[in-house]
Protein backbone atom coordinates (compact mmCIF):
# COMPACT_ATOMS: atom_id res chain seq x y z
CA UNK A 1 0.00 0.00 0.00
CA UNK A 2 1.02 0.20 -1.08
CA UNK A 3 -0.02 0.45 -2.62
CA UNK A 4 1.09 1.18 -1.48
CA UNK A 5 2.33 -0.36 -1.35
CA UNK A 6 1.59 3.43 -0.76
CA UNK A 7 1.09 2.93 -4.17
CA UNK A 8 0.70 6.07 -6.10
CA UNK A 9 1.27 8.75 -3.50
CA UNK A 10 4.31 9.89 -4.86
CA UNK A 11 3.14 10.45 -8.09
CA UNK A 12 0.35 12.17 -7.35
CA UNK A 13 2.48 14.63 -4.94
CA UNK A 14 4.69 15.06 -8.05
CA UNK A 15 7.98 12.79 -7.00
CA UNK A 16 9.47 12.50 -10.19
CA UNK A 17 9.72 8.52 -11.40
CA UNK A 18 13.92 8.25 -12.46
CA UNK A 19 14.14 5.84 -15.41
CA UNK A 20 17.75 4.89 -17.39
CA UNK A 21 17.55 4.25 -20.63
CA UNK A 22 20.93 2.56 -23.15
CA UNK A 23 21.32 4.79 -25.84
CA UNK A 24 23.02 1.65 -27.94
CA UNK A 25 21.34 -0.06 -30.42
CA UNK A 26 20.56 -3.74 -31.33
CA UNK A 27 21.53 -7.44 -29.87
CA UNK A 28 24.44 -5.73 -27.64
CA UNK A 29 22.48 -3.21 -26.10
CA UNK A 30 19.63 -5.30 -25.47
CA UNK A 31 21.84 -7.60 -23.14
CA UNK A 32 22.66 -4.63 -21.26
CA UNK A 33 19.51 -3.09 -21.00
CA UNK A 34 16.96 -4.68 -18.77
CA UNK A 35 13.52 -3.63 -18.57
CA UNK A 36 11.37 -3.20 -15.86
CA UNK A 37 7.11 -3.02 -16.48
CA UNK A 38 5.09 -1.74 -13.31
CA UNK A 39 2.28 0.78 -12.48
CA UNK A 40 2.70 4.12 -12.50
CA UNK A 41 3.53 4.62 -8.79
CA UNK A 42 7.38 3.50 -9.58
CA UNK A 43 9.89 4.96 -8.04
CA UNK A 44 13.49 4.76 -6.56
CA UNK A 45 16.38 7.51 -5.99
CA UNK A 46 18.53 7.74 -8.73
CA UNK A 47 21.59 7.06 -6.66
CA UNK A 48 20.28 3.88 -5.17
CA UNK A 49 19.65 3.10 -9.36
CA UNK A 50 22.89 3.84 -10.32
CA UNK A 51 24.16 1.74 -7.58
CA UNK A 52 22.62 -1.09 -9.09
CA UNK A 53 23.40 -0.26 -12.48
CA UNK A 54 27.53 0.44 -11.66
CA UNK A 55 27.56 -3.33 -9.68
CA UNK A 56 25.40 -4.97 -12.13
CA UNK A 57 26.61 -3.62 -15.23
CA UNK A 58 22.92 -3.07 -16.40
CA UNK A 59 21.29 0.20 -17.70
CA UNK A 60 17.34 0.35 -16.51
CA UNK A 61 14.52 0.79 -18.48
CA UNK A 62 11.07 1.09 -17.05
CA UNK A 63 7.71 1.46 -18.47
CA UNK A 64 4.76 2.07 -16.78
CA UNK A 65 1.86 0.84 -17.49
CA UNK A 66 -1.09 3.09 -15.64
CA UNK A 67 -2.90 1.40 -12.57
CA UNK A 68 -1.62 -2.19 -11.15
CA UNK A 69 -5.12 -3.25 -12.24
CA UNK A 70 -4.28 -2.36 -16.12
CA UNK A 71 -0.65 -3.36 -15.91
CA UNK A 72 -1.45 -6.49 -14.75
CA UNK A 73 -4.24 -7.18 -17.82
CA UNK A 74 -1.56 -5.46 -20.30
CA UNK A 75 1.22 -7.66 -19.28
CA UNK A 76 -1.26 -11.15 -19.42
CA UNK A 77 -2.47 -9.58 -22.97
CA UNK A 78 1.23 -9.66 -23.87
CA UNK A 79 2.55 -12.27 -22.32
CA UNK A 80 3.92 -13.91 -25.12
CA UNK A 81 6.03 -10.97 -26.51
CA UNK A 82 6.23 -8.99 -23.47
CA UNK A 83 7.35 -5.11 -23.17
CA UNK A 84 10.42 -6.32 -20.54
CA UNK A 85 11.99 -8.52 -18.40
CA UNK A 86 10.42 -8.32 -15.06
CA UNK A 87 7.39 -6.93 -13.83
CA UNK A 88 6.80 -5.39 -10.67
CA UNK A 89 3.94 -4.19 -8.85
CA UNK A 90 1.65 -7.26 -9.11
CA UNK A 91 -0.25 -7.79 -5.42
CA UNK A 92 -1.87 -10.20 -3.87
CA UNK A 93 -5.59 -9.22 -4.68
CA UNK A 94 -4.31 -10.10 -8.67
CA UNK A 95 -1.82 -12.28 -7.95
CA UNK A 96 -3.89 -15.67 -8.75
CA UNK A 97 -4.85 -14.24 -12.26
CA UNK A 98 -1.16 -13.93 -13.28
CA UNK A 99 0.76 -17.13 -11.96
CA UNK A 100 -3.05 -18.85 -13.60
CA UNK A 101 -1.79 -16.67 -16.93
CA UNK A 102 1.73 -18.28 -16.57
CA UNK A 103 2.88 -14.01 -16.62
CA UNK A 104 6.49 -15.18 -14.72
CA UNK A 105 8.71 -17.99 -14.80
CA UNK A 106 10.71 -19.97 -11.59
CA UNK A 107 13.48 -17.47 -9.50
CA UNK A 108 14.39 -17.57 -6.09
CA UNK A 109 15.73 -14.50 -5.56
CA UNK A 110 19.08 -14.23 -3.49
CA UNK A 111 18.24 -12.19 -0.17
CA UNK A 112 14.74 -13.91 -0.11
CA UNK A 113 15.81 -15.70 3.74
CA UNK A 114 15.61 -12.32 4.52
CA UNK A 115 12.04 -12.16 3.65
CA UNK A 116 9.93 -12.59 6.44
CA UNK A 117 7.88 -15.97 5.37
CA UNK A 118 4.31 -14.23 5.79
CA UNK A 119 4.44 -12.39 2.37
CA UNK A 120 6.03 -15.11 0.61
CA UNK A 121 2.73 -16.49 -1.07
CA UNK A 122 4.35 -18.70 -3.94
CA UNK A 123 7.17 -19.90 -1.96
CA UNK A 124 6.70 -23.44 -3.15
CA UNK A 125 7.45 -22.34 -6.76
CA UNK A 126 9.05 -18.59 -6.42
CA UNK A 127 7.43 -17.31 -9.71
CA UNK A 128 6.99 -13.75 -7.49
CA UNK A 129 9.16 -12.24 -4.81
CA UNK A 130 7.46 -10.45 -2.57
CA UNK A 131 8.92 -6.61 -2.49
CA UNK A 132 6.99 -4.42 0.15
CA UNK A 133 3.45 -4.40 1.90
CA UNK A 134 0.69 -1.56 2.63
CA UNK A 135 -2.81 -1.26 4.20
CA UNK A 136 -5.79 -0.48 1.95
CA UNK A 137 -7.70 2.09 4.16
CA UNK A 138 -10.73 4.99 3.89
CA UNK A 139 -8.68 8.30 4.24
CA UNK A 140 -10.23 11.10 5.97
CA UNK A 141 -10.20 14.77 5.47
CA UNK A 142 -9.18 16.20 9.11
CA UNK A 143 -10.19 19.72 8.35
CA UNK A 144 -13.75 19.05 6.85
CA UNK A 145 -14.66 17.10 9.67
CA UNK A 146 -13.38 19.58 11.99
CA UNK A 147 -15.64 22.44 10.42
CA UNK A 148 -18.53 20.24 10.34
CA UNK A 149 -18.36 19.32 13.98
CA UNK A 150 -18.25 15.66 12.51
CA UNK A 151 -16.83 12.72 13.77
CA UNK A 152 -14.96 10.87 10.92
CA UNK A 153 -15.52 7.57 10.66
CA UNK A 154 -13.45 4.66 11.77
CA UNK A 155 -15.12 1.14 10.52
CA UNK A 156 -16.97 0.10 7.21
CA UNK A 157 -19.73 0.23 9.15
CA UNK A 158 -19.59 3.78 9.63
CA UNK A 159 -19.15 4.47 6.11
CA UNK A 160 -22.99 3.72 5.71
CA UNK A 161 -24.32 6.18 8.16
CA UNK A 162 -26.73 8.83 7.08
CA UNK A 163 -24.24 11.73 8.55
CA UNK A 164 -21.22 10.06 6.08
CA UNK A 165 -24.27 10.12 2.68
CA UNK A 166 -22.40 11.48 -0.31
CA UNK A 167 -18.72 12.15 1.32
CA UNK A 168 -17.13 8.48 0.17
CA UNK A 169 -14.97 8.07 -3.30
CA UNK A 170 -13.59 4.92 -4.12
CA UNK A 171 -11.74 3.26 -6.89
CA UNK A 172 -13.25 0.86 -9.73
CA UNK A 173 -12.62 -2.62 -8.38
CA UNK A 174 -12.65 -3.81 -11.66
CA UNK A 175 -9.22 -1.73 -13.08
CA UNK A 176 -8.23 -0.31 -9.82
CA UNK A 177 -5.68 -2.41 -7.02
CA UNK A 178 -7.12 -0.22 -4.47
CA UNK A 179 -10.48 -0.63 -5.26
CA UNK A 180 -10.73 -4.22 -5.49
CA UNK A 181 -8.46 -4.39 -2.07
CA UNK A 182 -11.37 -2.43 -0.48
CA UNK A 183 -13.96 -4.82 -1.85
CA UNK A 184 -12.10 -7.77 -0.83
CA UNK A 185 -11.60 -5.66 2.96
CA UNK A 186 -15.52 -5.77 3.23
CA UNK A 187 -16.28 -9.47 1.77
CA UNK A 188 -13.74 -10.29 4.90
CA UNK A 189 -15.51 -8.14 7.10
CA UNK A 190 -19.26 -9.31 6.08
CA UNK A 191 -18.39 -12.72 4.34
CA UNK A 192 -19.57 -14.08 1.04
CA UNK A 193 -22.98 -13.58 1.36
CA UNK A 194 -23.18 -10.04 3.43
CA UNK A 195 -20.78 -7.73 1.59
CA UNK A 196 -23.52 -7.46 -1.81
CA UNK A 197 -26.33 -5.96 1.19
CA UNK A 198 -22.77 -3.76 2.51
CA UNK A 199 -22.30 -2.11 -0.98
CA UNK A 200 -26.25 -1.66 -1.14
CA UNK A 201 -25.56 0.86 1.70
CA UNK A 202 -22.96 2.06 -0.08
CA UNK A 203 -24.45 2.62 -3.17
CA UNK A 204 -27.39 4.35 -1.47
CA UNK A 205 -25.51 6.28 1.16
CA UNK A 206 -23.91 8.21 -2.23
CA UNK A 207 -20.41 6.20 -2.70
CA UNK A 208 -18.89 7.53 -5.96
CA UNK A 209 -16.81 5.83 -7.83
CA UNK A 210 -14.02 6.30 -10.09
CA UNK A 211 -11.75 5.00 -12.62
CA UNK A 212 -8.39 5.19 -10.54
CA UNK A 213 -6.55 5.73 -7.19
CA UNK A 214 -4.86 9.04 -9.02
CA UNK A 215 -8.17 10.35 -10.13
CA UNK A 216 -9.97 9.31 -6.28
CA UNK A 217 -7.01 10.73 -4.54
CA UNK A 218 -5.79 13.78 -6.26
CA UNK A 219 -8.73 15.04 -7.75
CA UNK A 220 -11.73 13.85 -5.47
CA UNK A 221 -10.78 13.96 -2.39
CA UNK A 222 -10.59 17.34 -0.55
CA UNK A 223 -7.87 16.51 2.21
CA UNK A 224 -4.90 15.91 -0.54
CA UNK A 225 -2.93 18.54 -2.00
CA UNK A 226 -4.23 17.53 -5.47
CA UNK A 227 -7.33 17.27 -4.47
CA UNK A 228 -7.58 20.59 -2.62
CA UNK A 229 -5.82 21.88 -5.76
CA UNK A 230 -8.75 20.41 -8.02
CA UNK A 231 -11.25 21.57 -5.71
CA UNK A 232 -12.24 17.66 -4.87
CA UNK A 233 -15.77 17.35 -2.74
CA UNK A 234 -15.06 14.20 -1.04
CA UNK A 235 -13.89 14.35 2.28
CA UNK A 236 -13.49 10.20 2.49
CA UNK A 237 -11.24 8.26 -0.21
CA UNK A 238 -9.80 4.63 -0.65
CA UNK A 239 -6.31 5.18 0.17
CA UNK A 240 -3.39 3.85 2.03
CA UNK A 241 -2.43 3.81 5.41
CA UNK A 242 0.41 5.64 4.15
CA UNK A 243 -0.81 8.53 2.67
CA UNK A 244 -1.04 10.84 5.85
CA UNK A 245 2.92 10.85 5.98
CA UNK A 246 3.14 11.39 2.15
CA UNK A 247 0.91 14.62 2.62
CA UNK A 248 3.46 16.02 5.43
CA UNK A 249 6.62 15.09 3.84
CA UNK A 250 5.69 16.75 0.02
CA UNK A 251 4.36 19.86 1.89
CA UNK A 252 5.83 23.28 1.57
CA UNK A 253 5.83 23.83 4.46
CA UNK A 254 5.88 20.90 6.39
CA UNK A 255 2.92 20.76 8.90
CA UNK A 256 3.24 19.53 12.83
CA UNK A 257 0.49 16.90 12.16
CA UNK A 258 -0.84 15.21 8.94
CA UNK A 259 -3.56 16.93 7.75
CA UNK A 260 -5.49 13.68 6.70
CA UNK A 261 -6.62 10.51 8.68
CA UNK A 262 -7.24 7.13 8.56
CA UNK A 263 -10.07 4.83 9.70
CA UNK A 264 -8.52 2.22 10.84
CA UNK A 265 -11.28 -0.09 11.09
CA UNK A 266 -11.57 -0.11 6.88
CA UNK A 267 -7.92 -1.38 6.46
CA UNK A 268 -7.16 -4.50 4.04
CA UNK A 269 -2.81 -5.90 3.85
CA UNK A 270 -1.75 -5.79 0.51
CA UNK A 271 1.79 -7.15 -0.50
CA UNK A 272 3.00 -6.76 -3.65
CA UNK A 273 5.59 -8.58 -5.94
CA UNK A 274 7.53 -8.86 -8.39
CA UNK A 275 8.24 -12.01 -11.11
CA UNK A 276 10.80 -12.77 -13.93
CA UNK A 277 8.14 -12.37 -17.26
CA UNK A 278 8.27 -15.51 -18.84
CA UNK A 279 9.20 -14.55 -22.08
CA UNK A 280 11.85 -12.12 -20.76
CA UNK A 281 14.72 -11.29 -23.61
CA UNK A 282 17.49 -10.42 -20.86
CA UNK A 283 16.47 -13.17 -18.38
CA UNK A 284 20.30 -13.00 -16.23
CA UNK A 285 20.01 -9.04 -16.00
CA UNK A 286 15.90 -9.55 -14.74
CA UNK A 287 17.31 -11.67 -12.15
CA UNK A 288 19.61 -9.55 -11.21
CA UNK A 289 17.05 -6.82 -10.90
CA UNK A 290 14.70 -9.27 -8.75
CA UNK A 291 18.03 -9.56 -6.48
CA UNK A 292 17.78 -5.62 -6.19
CA UNK A 293 14.58 -5.05 -4.86
CA UNK A 294 15.04 -7.49 -2.42
CA UNK A 295 18.33 -5.94 -1.23
CA UNK A 296 18.55 -3.87 1.92
CA UNK A 297 19.55 -0.84 0.42
CA UNK A 298 16.54 -0.71 -2.48
CA UNK A 299 14.46 -1.49 0.56
CA UNK A 300 14.89 1.00 3.05
CA UNK A 301 14.99 3.74 0.12
CA UNK A 302 11.43 2.35 -0.70
CA UNK A 303 9.43 3.64 2.00
CA UNK A 304 9.87 7.23 0.88
CA UNK A 305 9.65 7.00 -2.29
CA UNK A 306 6.62 4.30 -3.15
CA UNK A 307 5.08 4.87 0.63
CA UNK A 308 4.91 1.27 1.28
CA UNK A 309 6.72 -0.76 3.96
CA UNK A 310 9.38 -3.05 3.20
CA UNK A 311 9.19 -7.00 3.46
CA UNK A 312 13.31 -7.43 4.21
CA UNK A 313 13.88 -8.59 8.05
CA UNK A 314 15.60 -5.79 9.52
CA UNK A 315 15.55 -2.55 7.14
CA UNK A 316 14.58 0.54 8.51
CA UNK A 317 11.26 2.38 8.56
CA UNK A 318 11.52 6.31 8.13
CA UNK A 319 10.30 7.82 11.52
CA UNK A 320 7.97 9.29 9.35
CA UNK A 321 6.14 6.74 8.81
CA UNK A 322 6.08 5.82 12.43
CA UNK A 323 4.29 9.16 13.42
CA UNK A 324 2.12 9.65 11.12
CA UNK A 325 1.09 6.23 9.33
CA UNK A 326 1.87 3.33 10.95
CA UNK A 327 0.79 0.02 9.86
CA UNK A 328 -2.62 -1.09 10.16
CA UNK A 329 -2.21 -2.86 13.71
CA UNK A 330 -5.53 -5.32 12.58
CA UNK A 331 -6.57 -5.29 8.90
CA UNK A 332 -8.17 -7.68 7.31
CA UNK A 333 -6.51 -10.20 5.48
CA UNK A 334 -7.93 -12.93 2.85
CA UNK A 335 -5.87 -16.14 1.89
CA UNK A 336 -4.86 -16.16 -1.52
CA UNK A 337 -6.93 -19.38 -2.42
CA UNK A 338 -10.35 -17.76 -1.39
CA UNK A 339 -9.26 -14.48 -3.60
CA UNK A 340 -8.76 -16.84 -6.41
CA UNK A 341 -12.10 -18.48 -5.90
CA UNK A 342 -14.32 -15.80 -5.67
CA UNK A 343 -12.41 -12.41 -6.78
CA UNK A 344 -13.70 -12.13 -10.24
CA UNK A 345 -17.16 -13.65 -9.32
CA UNK A 346 -17.29 -10.44 -6.95
CA UNK A 347 -15.81 -8.47 -9.44
CA UNK A 348 -18.70 -8.90 -11.88
CA UNK A 349 -21.43 -9.00 -9.13
CA UNK A 350 -20.10 -5.80 -7.97
CA UNK A 351 -19.77 -4.00 -11.13
CA UNK A 352 -23.43 -4.53 -11.34
CA UNK A 353 -24.62 -3.80 -7.57
CA UNK A 354 -22.70 -0.68 -8.19
CA UNK A 355 -22.22 0.77 -11.44
CA UNK A 356 -25.45 0.15 -13.27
Amino acid sequence: MHTRTFLAAAVGLGLVTLSACSSSSGSEADSKTVTLVSHDSWAVSKSVLQDFEKQSGYKVKVLKDGDAGQAVNKAILTKDNPQGDVFFGVDNTLLSRALDNGLFQPYEAKGLDQVGTDYQLDAGKHRVTPIDYGDICVNYDKAYFSKHKLTPPTSYADLVKPQYKNLLVTENAATSSPGLGFLLGSAAAYGDSGWQGYWKKLKDNGVKVVDGWEQAYNEEFSGSAGGRKAKGDRPLVVSYASSPPAEVIYADPKPSTAPTGVATGTCFRQIEFAGLLSNAKNTKGGKALVDFLVSKEFQEDMPLNMFVYPVVKGAAVPAEFTKYGPAAEDPETMAPDRIAANRDQWVKTWTSLVLK
